[in-house]
């Protein structure tokens, strides 16, 4: 089973960037683009790493980490 990253970042180039990379190693990589979108993926996709921007539309990473953390779905 492939291990699943999900990508949380606004900046195209920067999601591009490091898209490329993970695919190349092998991961199943989703992208979300705000922090919204980012928690419904995770909600949805359970991946095994989040890699979140600071500064995101809607949700910032801080706001995102934090529900995660407060829901004990996803908490582990």
């Amino acid at each position: 089973m492939n291990k699943k990253i999900l990508i949380a970042d606004d900046e195209q180039n920067i999601v591009i960037s490091v898209e490329f990379l993970m695919k190349r190693e092998g991961y199943t990589v989703f992208v979300a683009g705000d922090g919204d979108e980012a928690l419904a993926r995770i909600r949805a996709e359970k991946p095994d790493l989040v890699l979140l921007d600071v500064m995101m539309p809607k949700k910032n990473g801080f706001d995102v980490c934090q529900e995660v953390r407060a829901d004990p779905a996803l908490a582990g």
